[in-house]
C-alpha cells in the first residue's frame, strides 16, 4: 500500500470525485453533458464518449490533489490512457490523486428492502489488476431502500466480506450502503445501518481500515462515531440526487466528512463548452465542494 497515498486520504483536506458511471448510468451522464445516443452507436463508442468528458476533467487546471484527494474509476477508464499513461498512473503521478476503482457489479433484485451486490467472480484478477495499475482502493455500492433490520444486517455483512477480501489484496475498501434519500424510513433505516457498520467495525483491526461512502444523513453529524472510529481511514458522502446546492449544504453540516459527488460534480459542465469556460465551471464546483467539505 503506498503510505503516501494512506496519509493523504486519511489527513488531506479536499473531496472525491466519483467518475465511476457504468454501464447504465452512462448514456444519462453523457446526455447531462450534452451528448445524445444517437451521438454512439455500440457501448464501446459510448465508454469511449464518457472516457473523453473524464480526461477532460482529469486533466483541467482545476482538477488537482490540493482540492481533490481521490478519484473514482469505472473499470473501462483504468484501462484506458490519458496523454499515452495508464489513468490511475496518471492521476497519481501528474495530478496526486489518489486512483481508486470500483469493483462491484451491479445490484441484486430488492429483498427485505435492499439490493445486495451481484456475486463477483473475477475479483481476485481484477484487484491484481488494479494493484498493478497504481490503484489504492476500491468501491463497491449497495442500496436500502426501507428500515428493514435484516436486509440492511444483510447488506452490511456482505460489505464487509468483500471488503477484507479487498484488504487481504492490499487495496483499501471503500464501503457503500446509499440509503436511498426517497426512502420512506430513511432516518429510521440510518439508525439500524449505523448500528450494524459499528458492530463490523468493532471486529475490525485500526491498521486495516476501510472507508465508508454513505448517504447524507436526515440528522446533522448523525455518523460522528464513524468519523472518529479508529478503524474508518474516512468517512465520505454521495450526493444520491440531491442538488448540488442541497448536497454541498448538508455536507458542510456534518463535520469531517467529506464529499464523495458524481453528478453533482459534474452539473453543469458541457461538451459544447470551450475549455475555458469548462475550466471555470468545473473550477467553482470544485471550490464549493472543497468548502462544504473541510467543515
Amino acid at each position: 500500500m503506498n503510505q503516501e497515498q494512506l496519509t493523504q486520504m486519511r489527513n488531506g483536506q479536499g473531496f472525491i470525485a466519483a467518475l465511476d458511471q457504468s454501464g447504465g448510468s452512462t448514456p444519462k451522464a453523457l446526455k447531462l453533458y450534452g451528448v445524445e445516443e444517437s451521438s454512439f452507436s455500440s457501448d464501446e463508442e459510448m465508454f469511449d464518449l464518457i472516457h473523453q468528458m473524464r480526461s477532460r476533467m482529469i486533466t483541467s487546471p482545476a482538477f488537482s490533489g490540493d482540492r481533490v484527494l481521490g478519484a473514482i474509476l469505472f473499470e473501462g477508464t483504468m484501462d484506458r490512457t490519458i496523454d499515452g499513461i495508464g489513468t490511475a498512473e496518471f492521476l497519481w503521478t501528474r495530478k496526486k490523486v489518489v486512483p481508486i476503482l470500483k469493483v462491484d457489479k451491479g445490484l441484486n433484485d430488492e429483498v427485505n428492502g435492499v439490493q445486495t451486490m451481484k456475486p463477483m467472480p473475477e475479483l481476485e484478477a481484477l484487484l491484481a489488476r488494479a494493484k498493478d495499475k497504481g490503484v489504492f482502493g476500491t468501491k463497491m455500492r449497495s442500496v436500502i431502500k426501507v428500515a428493514d433490520k435484516a436486509g440492511i444486517i444483510e447488506v452490511v455483512a456482505q460489505q464487509f466480506a468483500v471488503g477484507r477480501q479487498i484488504l487481504a489484496a492490499g487495496l483499501v475498501p471503500v464501503i457503500e450502503p446509499e440509503v436511498d434519500i426517497t426512502s420512506p424510513s430513511k432516518a429510521e433505516s440510518e439508525v439500524i445501518l449505523k448500528a450494524a457498520l459499528l458492530e463490523e467495525l468493532n471486529k475490525q483491526p485500526a491498521n486495516a481500515p476501510v472507508m465508508l461512502k454513505l448517504t447524507l444523513p436526515e440528522i446533522d453529524n448523525f455518523y460522528s462515531e464513524l468519523v472518529s472510529h479508529a478503524s474508518v481511514l474516512r468517512v465520505v458522502a454521495l450526493s444520491g440526487g440531491y442538488s448540488r446546492e442541497d448536497a454541498n449544504a448538508k455536507l458542510s453540516r456534518n463535520h469531517g466528512v467529506i464529499a464523495s459527488f458524481s453528478r453533482a460534480l459534474t452539473e453543469g459542465l458541457s461538451s459544447q463548452q470551450s475549455d475555458a469556460d469548462f475550466n471555470s465551471v468545473l473550477d467553482k464546483t470544485i471550490g464549493e465542494i472543497f468548502t462544504a467539505s473541510i467543515t
